[in-house]
């Protein structure tokens, strides 16, 4: 028997097949997975999600394990190692935007927010699951506009509402899984 899934997972790689399988869709309140992911979908812009994906343990050497305590004090020799790094997507502005996200995420913290409170409050602590028609899963909603431009008042940066809808799917605040999906939810 054949397992259904979304028509966006590429069966042809494992590590695809596992991150639809166990993460996409699914409730993460994971402080660093979510850290993590914010900037994992800021690197993708303009890039497919399996290219994040396959550098994804690179990234996670490369910007030591997502500390953002850590990060947010990278220097300019950090930056040029970072840039000189085949393993990661080598764009400056990128990788500015994690070490700016790494602070950004800290003040949030200072204002006694986790990355896990402020994302959940704005779905009420519960996954919405959409029923799109196969194929018409949009690529921002209004409730992405909003966080994004929260995200971005608050200081971050590459979370623009497209980039914020895909974390959202990511970190299971949405189950946007197709109808046929074996992960649906009912």
């Amino acid at each position: 028997m054949t397992t259904t899934r979304c028509s966006w997972a590429n069966m042809a790689n494992p590590r695809y097949l596992h991150y639809h399988d166990h993460e996409w869709g699914v409730a993460c309140h994971d402080e660093n997975v979510l850290f993590e992911m914010l900037n994992l979908e800021g690197a993708q812009a303009g890039l497919s999600w399996e290219t994040i994906l396959n550098k994804r343990d690179n990234y996670r050497a490369a910007f030591d394990g997502w500390d953002a305590e850590k990060i947010a004090r990278y220097d300019a020799a950090k930056v040029t190692e970072l840039l000189a790094n085949p393993g990661i997507v080598r764009n400056r502005l990128k990788v500015a935007a994690a070490i700016t996200n790494a602070q950004a995420y800290l003040r949030l913290r200072d204002e006694g927010l986790t990355l896990d409170q402020y994302m959940w409050d704005f779905v009420g602590g519960a996954p919405i699951v959409n029923h799109w028609p196969h194929g018409a899963r949009p690529a921002k909603t209004e409730l992405s506009d909003r966080i994004s431009k929260d995200l971005a008042k608050r200081g971050f940066k590459f979370v623009g509402s497209t980039i914020i809808y895909a974390y959202m799917q990511g970190i299971g605040m949405v189950d946007d899984h197709d109808p046929a999906c074996f992960l649906r939810a009912g």
